[in-house]
């Protein structure tokens, strides 16, 4: 029978599963996997109990580590749904001058961290930087106060299952994918033009500065630098409605268009069902 831990570590505020793990681990001078083994045999890595962490699980881990279960689950993803999950980095992205605990060894990672519509921290409301980058970054300022309003709308989403008239973190998804601008640029530079930039005019600039690219639809994260510009896109679509998705269709080409009005006519079909419980109020 597998013994109780007689230690427990208390908890860092939002701190991710896994890291409270390591660092009971590190207490009892075993290793992550090995502590795992001992809490969860059943658990295939930590990674999965962040993302995947069920109620018996966590009644189970409770048991072993002395915690109410409900603590257990917020230190998870679990209230996430899982089409989201691309929105969640696999380490640690930014962190929190306020909130980062350098001098603890290990340093403890916060489920904020690895969060990709981010731009303040979850915590202090502090604006986070990229890890090993202290000097922020002024591509996107103007658009600071609006991609806040992006980054709320991204959360709501996310944390709560709370949304308008569909998903911001779908919004997010189709302005990342590729569009043709007019006129055509001479050379083979189409890659670094996206929907986002007919919602973000600057963007063109900022990416014509960068030798490549790799967020997209599949992988949605992108670095702190143009984070505030795709949150300040989604804010403005959100804040223009369905229209604005119509109109964005006609900067995409071909079958990448295809797949862009795909989506966004899914998206646009589901403003009726939202709209549908306000008609009823109002007969």
């Amino acid at each position: 029978m597998r013994q109780r831990l007689p230690v427990t570590l208390p908890p860092f505020p939002d701190e991710l599963l896994s890291s409270w793990f390591t660092r009971h681990a590190a207490f009892y001078a075993v290793s992550p996997e090995d502590m795992l083994r001992h809490c969860s045999p059943e658990a295939p890595s930590l990674r999965a109990l962040d993302l995947n962490l069920n109620r018996g699980q966590a009644t189970q881990l409770s048991e072993m580590l002395s915690i109410d279960p409900n603590a257990v689950l917020r230190m998870t993803f679990s209230n996430i749904r899982k089409p989201i999950h691309r929105f969640i980095a696999k380490a640690p992205m930014q962190r929190c001058s306020n909130c980062y605990l350098e001098d603890s060894d290990p340093v403890p990672i916060r489920r904020g961290q690895l969060f990709g519509w981010r731009i303040t921290c979850s915590l202090c409301g502090g604006m986070l930087r990229s890890i090993g980058q202290n000097d922020p970054d002024n591509s996107f300022t103007q658009y600071f106060d609006i991609a806040l309003r992006g980054e709320k709308l991204l959360n709501d989403d996310a944390e709560h299952n709370i949304c308008s008239w569909t998903s911001p973190l779908e919004l997010a998804r189709l302005l990342l994918m590729r569009r043709i601008p007019h006129p055509l640029p001479r050379g083979d530079d189409l890659w670094r033009f996206r929907v986002l930039g007919a919602v973000i005019p600057d963007l063109d600039n900022v990416m014509g500065q960068e030798t490549s690219f790799t967020p997209c639809p599949k992988r949605p994260i992108l670095s702190l630098r143009f984070r505030t510009a795709l949150l300040a896109g989604v804010a403005f679509v959100e804040r223009s409605g369905p229209e604005m998705l119509r109109m964005l269709q006609g900067h995409t080409f071909g079958h990448n268009r295809n797949n862009f009005k795909k989506e966004s006519d899914r998206l646009i079909a589901r403003t009726f069902e939202w709209d549908s419980p306000k008609q009823m109020q109002l007969i």
